[in-house]
């Protein structure tokens, strides 16, 4: 029985600890989605706080281009 509960401990911990990593290496930002005409800014949206995978998908969206509008996701 007590070397169970040792397994059980050590499975417990073990699992907790590959999980933990990214929580420990957290990189996030904040982004918000920026429409231009012709430089000058027309349009903001709201930031959204985005962290690891979601972050770099975010990152990734290219810019738009429709006409002199152009709309791109900018992060801080």
């Amino acid at each position: 029985m007590k070397k169970k509960l040792i397994y059980v401990a050590s499975f417990i911990l073990i699992a907790w600890s590959l999980t933990s990593c990214e929580a420990l290496f957290k990189n996030c930002k904040f982004c918000k989605q920026v429409t231009y005409e012709n430089g000058n800014v027309t349009n903001t949206g709201s930031e959204t706080e985005y962290c690891g995978s979601d972050l770099v998908k975010q990152e990734a969206i290219p810019d738009v281009k429709v006409g002199a509008l152009t709309t791109k996701v900018e992060c801080r």
